[in-house]
């Protein structure tokens, strides 16, 4: 398939903005699991710290929240059974304070919980935003979604920029922060006419919120890490050192291996990217600082992660052996999910303090 112009200059983008300067960093390479527990989901995609012991995992296919406590070394659904009546479709969670917030797309709302797993209420999804959910909130009670663009009828509106909302703690008010990256999108024709698709295995970009306000903003195609400070400056992120990545023929067979055999030769007709991006996920640490976690080669046997600084510059690089991915960070430990016959298996690794990583 040919390269479109704006793929073309997007795939650019990432082969200059992973061959910038070398930046020296600290590595540090996370050691044997301290504390292990099997859960019954087939994926985990994110977790929360709710302190101590206890973390909360979200199993989107499961359809379920998980609190998992090494403490008991158990995994059991948030809110217990009762919460079967609670949640439908979790798709994200992020903790404010002592509340842990659950958003469900199947519900059309945002639920709250107490950090000892007890339901406390619920909101809607805001008509004014389309009924996009809320994915982090402030200090203040404000709150912060993401609002995609209108996709239409064949997708040419994912060509336009999501943006950053912010909102009162009532919902009232949106106002846009920032303007994310477009995705990169290909033309694709079919018996079914055209249609664009996002391409496999293109980035984009992620964003987080501190409890003061700050709003930090990953960038793809630049790989740097932009920081907005609670009055609305910006800092602008160093460029972060990361290789060029191709996507190989071998990561191309991986992906289909993922649907069922019949539906494998239309998932043969979606496009890819030439290039990996330099991160595939990021997520904000209990420390404020922001945790990229970095695409690899299919036969890497470790997964890195680079840390960085309100500042925007990077502080350290954590090494995770294995075919494991860290979903969430501690005070001293780091949670990490890695797939296995009976499960996923959580695994919380002791993680050094900072100053003896320097």
């Amino acid at each position: 398939m040919r390269l479109p112009p704006h793929a073309l200059a997007a795939a650019t983008g990432l082969v200059i903005a992973c061959t910038g300067p070398k930046v020296s960093a600290p590595v540090v390479r996370l050691g044997t699991p301290a504390d292990t527990v099997t859960s019954p989901y087939t994926e985990v995609s994110e977790g929360v710290w709710l302190g101590g012991d206890r973390w909360a995992v979200l199993a989107p296919a499961d359809q379920a929240v998980g609190v998992v406590d090494f403490a008991v070394k158990k995994v059991k659904p948030l809110g217990g059974a009762a919460s079967k009546k609670e949640l439908l479709n979790p798709s994200a969670l992020f903790r404010a304070g002592d509340t842990l917030y659950v958003s469900d797309w199947g519900l059309r709302r945002t639920t709250l919980w107490t950090i000892d797993g007890r339901f406390v209420r619920s909101f809607p999804a805001a008509d004014a935003l389309r009924g996009v959910l809320a994915r982090a909130r402030d200090g203040a009670g404000r709150f912060y979604f993401e609002a995609s663009p209108h996709p239409g009828s064949e997708g040419q509106g994912n060509r336009d920029s999501a943006a950053v909302v912010r909102t009162g703690p009532g919902l009232e008010h949106p106002d846009t922060l920032i303007r994310l990256a477009p995705l990169d999108i290909a033309e694709v024709e079919s018996d079914a006419g055209r249609r664009f698709e996002r391409r496999i295995f293109s980035g984009a970009d992620c964003w987080g919120v501190l409890p003061d306000g700050s709003l930090w903003v990953a960038r793809v195609y630049s790989n740097r890490v932009d920081w907005r400070d609670p009055k609305g400056t910006w800092i602008r992120g160093e460029p972060l050192p990361d290789r060029v990545l191709e996507v190989t023929r071998y990561d191309r067979e991986l992906f289909l291996r993922r649907f069922p055999p019949e539906l494998r030769s239309t998932a043969e007709q979606l496009p890819f990217a030439p290039v990996k991006p330099p991160f595939e996920a990021a997520f904000t640490a209990p420390s404020g600082e922001v945790w990229l976690e970095k695409s690899r080669a299919p036969m890497d046997s470790v997964r890195r992660y680079h840390v960085v600084a309100r500042q925007g510059h990077l502080t350290r690089e954590i090494h995770l052996p294995g075919r494991g991915r860290i979903i969430a960070t501690g005070s001293r430990a780091v949670l990490a999910a890695e797939p296995s016959r009976d499960g996923v298996r959580l695994l919380r690794l002791a993680l050094p303090p900072v100053a003896a990583t320097r």
